[in-house]
């Protein structure tokens, strides 16, 4: 027997990119263990040393929902399309929340990992994805809250109609997602670059919430206007989230269609551009 006979065989073999369509996504499933890793630590990071802890979950969304029920809704008198104002606004900001947290977070995970990614290799997109699954956890949390208060205002016989466009809810959230994903995604691998990008994502995130009908229904735009609404590929998943919960919105199949149909090109678009920066990145961060 010779040495090579000898030698064993490498169960585990790490070559160079070989270019933008090389996206190795099988190894995402070797690396589940690691997001939850990730998952787990970053919730220990942000809950570190706090008094209340997780309950921050809970409390934060309801807080800012109560802001936006004071100010948009008893001040200003946005119309809530004849829902109880705080479910309204409530739905819309859980959902908003979660594409930002997919978005902002996403965007600089590159950045802020870099180190570690300097040490040892992984898919990167791991990273990414254990951020996704992060706000999701996040996202259950307050949903189940949403739905409690649902139950509630239902028994006491409120205005609420869910509609047949509940059984596309999760289709809208998972929609939501996948544009907070693509969209980090993007931004990160152009932030290994261009650092300017990295800040303007949370001034950006901040504009086009007004783009999107999270503070106001789209039927409260004028007709003339509400093109421009729709062009927002986050406009109708928002407003088929609330229609199917509440009976509060005016999304149609095609537009909820057009929302669903854009996101694989956009994800195309992502994992070709993080493939090219994934190459060199070490060599730019």
């Amino acid at each position: 027997m010779g040495v090579a006979d000898s030698e064993p065989a490498w169960t585990t073999v790490i070559g160079p990119s070989g270019g933008a369509l090389d996206w190795r996504l099988s190894e995402l499933w070797a690396g589940r263990e690691l997001i939850a890793l990730f998952v787990w630590r970053d919730f220990i990071a942000l809950y570190k040393q706090t008094i209340l802890g997780p309950l921050w979950h809970i409390l934060q969304p309801l807080l800012t929902t109560l802001t936006y029920t004071l100010v948009f809704g008893a001040m200003v008198g946005i119309p809530t399309d004849n829902t109880p104002p705080f479910l309204f606004y409530l739905a819309g900001n859980l959902l908003w929340s979660l594409f930002a947290a997919c978005l902002t977070k996403t965007a600089t995970t590159l950045i802020a990992n870099a180190a570690l990614l300097g040490k040892v290799y992984f898919h990167r997109l791991v990273l990414p994805l254990s951020i996704v699954a992060s706000a999701m956890l996040a996202f259950s949390i307050q949903a189940a809250v949403f739905l409690a208060l649902w139950l509630t205002y239902l028994a006491r016989g409120s205005a609420i109609h869910p509609s047949p466009w509940l059984v596309a809810v999760p289709l809208a959230v998972l929609v939501v997602v996948g544009y907070g994903l693509c969209g980090g995604v993007i931004v990160s691998a152009l932030t290994t670059r261009y650092r300017d990008v990295g800040v303007l994502v949370s001034f950006g995130a901040q504009l086009l919430m007004f783009a999107t009908p999270v503070l106001y229904p789209a039927s409260a735009v004028p007709p003339h206007l509400r093109w421009i609404i729709w062009l927002n590929p986050l406009a109708s998943p928002l407003e088929v989230f609330r229609s199917g919960l509440l009976g509060a919105g005016t999304a149609t199949v095609p537009q909820f269609a057009g929302s669903c149909l854009l996101l694989p090109p956009v994800l195309f678009v992502a994992l070709v551009l993080f493939s090219r920066v994934d190459r060199n990145f070490m060599d730019t961060v």
